[in-house]
């Protein structure tokens, strides 16, 4: 394993454990730690974005450079998957399951369309 791969997979586990940690820690109401679950949701996700600088830093790649086609894909990939979250609800706390079943397919297909906007289509 490269040094650049085994410092992402380190620095992306801590982020994603404290984020995680963080989102249980301010909606579940049982913790009474919404305040405290914020800041630990906010420093997981910041270090999530430091891991992917650090990363492409030891990778030398460029740069991102945001275009319209990068922010219109990662909009695309954000509302698919609330598309798909807002089903999951609708099935799971508010057991309308058709509409739920019909929200989460939509969300499902517009995440899927994701590959080929992303790859493309090759002959």
């Amino acid at each position: 394993m490269k040094k650049s791969s085994f410092v992402a997979l380190m620095l992306g586990t801590v982020s994603g454990v404290l984020f995680a940690l963080g989102m249980c820690m301010a909606l579940l109401p049982e913790w009474n730690a919404f305040g405290t679950g914020i800041a630990f949701g906010a420093i997981g996700l910041l270090l999530g974005l430091v891991t992917l600088f650090i990363w492409r830093k030891m990778e030398h790649k460029a740069p991102i450079r945001l275009n319209g086609k990068i922010v219109a894909r990662t909009l695309l990939g954000i509302i698919g998957a609330l598309i798909l979250g807002a089903g999951m609800c609708l099935c799971l706390v508010w057991e309308n399951f058709i509409v739920g079943t019909l929200v989460g397919l939509v969300g499902i297909l517009l995440l899927i369309s994701l590959i080929p906007i992303i790859k493309g289509i090759k002959p």
